[in-house]
Formats: C-alpha cells, structure tokens, sequence
C-alpha cells in the first residue's frame, strides 16, 4: 500500500529516504486523481524495498504543496537523494510511471 505522506513526515519519509521516491500529489475532488490512485497502489506492491511509494493529499499539506509549486494534480515527484529528478502531470498509463521509476533504480 501506499504510503501517505504528509507535510509532518515528508522530510523523514522522502527527502532523508535511501531508496528512489515517487510521490503522488492528489485531490479527493480530481477525477484524472482518482484514475492514477490504483495504478499507484500497484506500483506500491510491486517496488516495495526497492522504492518510496506514496501519496500527498494536496488539500492537506499546503506546505508541501507550495513547496515546490504543484499547480496542476495529478503530479507525479520522482525523487531521489532528496531531489526531484524528474516529474510527471496529469493521469497517465502505468508504463510511463515505471518506465521513469526504473531509470532511478
């Protein structure tokens, strides 16, 4: 399962994370969210002890949010050694989300 990231564990959970880290910024309210939420529950299993997968509600983490200028959701954040390295918007198929996440392993 995917774990929920929050503004209170970000830095611990993601930016201090020893493995790559793809982040799901997401709305109960968006639609194209609600399309990418199961195929980043898949991908949670999948890579589990290999990679960081979670989820940030953006309407309850406004800081990170701000942070780092999420305008459009859904987002995808891929970051690794505390950097975002590449980044994904809008709902797409699982291919490109592994096919990016595979390139940090």
């Amino acid at each position: 399962m995917a774990i929920a990231i929050t503004d209170a564990n970000f830095e611990e959970v993601v930016l201090k994370s020893d493995k790559p880290v793809l982040i799901d910024l997401w709305a109960e309210w968006c639609g194209p969210c609600r399309m990418l939420g199961p195929i980043v529950e898949d991908m949670a299993k999948e890579y589990e002890g290999r990679a960081v997968i979670g989820k940030l509600d953006v309407d309850n983490n406004p800081m990170v949010t701000s942070k780092y200028g999420i305008r459009n959701i859904p987002t995808v954040l891929f970051i690794k050694n505390g950097e975002i390295v590449d980044k994904q918007v809008g709902a797409v198929p699982k291919n490109i989300l592994v096919n990016k996440l595979e390139a940090l392993l």
